[in-house]
């Protein structure tokens, strides 16, 4: 029997007020994220820094409940496993590029008590993640340049999410990136059931609609495609 996905939607707050972290990731999760998406950047595989275990274990102690993907966007996400499971970090996704062993990388991850997403650049090719799916809980398919918040979103790379839809029907599959309420019946379309959305719901005066549609819009396109 084939798993069946579903609609989950994960608030970037990379730019949201970080001195108001917990306040902030509160009012997603009362809005009805279903998870929080931290960006954690290293200055070194992307050219900016953001923040670290640290911040995120405080962020823990403050909302003890909510679900945490991090997104290790860092060269050497080996590095950081044990601390962020420590931070209790449900879903630790790293980029495969700066990476020669991706299996143990995924191996470690799953021993410290962690499920696993594997992220892929926009120049990556999506075959390169295909050795590894059966050992990774979710692929992310960026659709920006990683590093940043803002930027425009990538409408080729949903190309990788037909693809992988297509060929591995009840993969969890994740987009980062521009993605908000004019870009999300794309997204939808393709087959992303996990979506990543920052300032289209951080920089809205309505988060809660703003997430509300953008869940309906991909439980509508799961429904449709369960039908055919």
């Amino acid at each position: 029997m084939v798993k069946k996905i579903h609609a989950q939607i994960g608030p970037s707050i990379l730019n949201a007020d970080l001195s108001r972290l917990a306040e902030e990731s509160q009012k997603l999760l009362d809005a009805g994220a279903d998870y929080i998406h931290l960006d954690v950047m290293d200055g070194t595989f992307v050219p900016n820094i953001t923040f670290g275990h640290p911040l995120v274990k405080c962020l823990r102690k403050n909302i003890p409940n909510a679900f945490f993907e991090t997104h290790m966007m860092v060269q050497e996400p080996e590095k950081w496993i044990k601390p962020t499971a420590d931070a209790e970090v449900q879903l630790y996704t790293f980029h495969i590029e700066p990476c020669t062993d991706v299996p143990s990388i995924c191996r470690k991850v799953q021993e410290a008590g962690m499920k696993v997403g594997l992220a892929i650049k926009p120049n990556t090719s999506v075959n390169t993640v295909v050795e590894y799916i059966d050992i990774a809980d979710m692929i992310l398919i960026m659709t920006v340049e990683p590093g940043f918040g803002g930027q425009k979103f990538l409408t080729d790379m949903m190309e990788k999410v037909r693809w992988l839809r297509s060929n591995y029907p009840s993969l969890d599959i994740e987009v980062d990136g521009g993605v908000g309420l004019d870009t999300i019946e794309q997204c939808a379309e393709a087959g992303a059931n996990m979506i990543v959305s920052g300032t289209a719901v951080t920089g809205s005066t309505d988060p809660k609609s703003v997430i509300t549609k953008l869940r309906e819009t991909v439980k509508n396109a799961i429904n449709y495609n369960c039908s055919m």
